[in-house]
């Protein structure tokens, strides 16, 4: 009888480990789920928001329609690009990022072009719509380093010892995280030339 206990022991402590290891794991993946959510939420807030935007300067009759084309069909690819959040790849992050880029450089450039059309920038409508996509902005930036901050915990549970063992059968994989994108790293160059008039 007493020959038993020791591998029963064993057998027991094992098997508690592989449960806590098991239960750890899939709280940190469903941190990092709900951090992704966050994310997507953050994005669809500014998906919204362009639309009402891209209405109230629809407004504006002499306002440049190629420019208002060209945030509607940015704004249609971005909301066309969905990730599973159970299994986030970095080819699927790249693709997310390159079309979510696409809609912020189309934004850029019909917020800079709205400088040219002085009763739209006094539009109150407008300006409330600015603010609110700026304010977007922002949320957006912080959403993103919160599911990096969620996957690098989860990472880290993953493949410390002895969770690695059980991620690898339990079939937890690594998530992708959300990079600057290309060139990102240089501060842009801005120039005034007050010579033109």
């Amino acid at each position: 009888m007493r020959k038993w206990i020791i591998p029963v022991a064993i057998i027991g402590v094992l098997v508690l480990l592989a449960i806590s290891s098991y239960n750890g794991l899939v709280g940190v993946q469903a941190d990092a789920k709900t951090a992704w959510s966050k994310v997507e939420s953050s994005y669809q807030r500014r998906s919204d928001l362009i639309g009402n935007l891209v209405k109230t300067v629809q407004g504006a009759a002499d306002f440049e329609k190629g420019t208002l084309t060209a945030v509607i069909e940015a704004r249609a690819k971005a909301t066309a690009v969905t990730i599973d959040p159970t299994n986030i790849t970095p080819e699927q992050m790249a693709q997310f990022q390159q079309a979510q880029s696409g809609l912020s450089s189309s934004l850029s450039r019909l917020l800079v072009t709205v400088e040219q059309y002085p009763d739209l920038k006094a539009n109150q409508n407008f300006l409330e719509l600015q603010s609110q996509i700026e304010g977007t902005e922002n949320r957006i930036n912080v959403e993103r380093d919160r599911f990096n901050d969620s996957v690098n915990i989860y990472d880290k549970k993953i493949k410390s010892f002895p969770s690695v063992i059980f991620a690898k059968i339990f079939g937890f994989n690594e998530i992708a995280r959300f990079k600057a994108d290309a060139g990102a790293e240089k501060a842009p160059s801005v120039e005034f030339d007050f010579d033109k008039k």
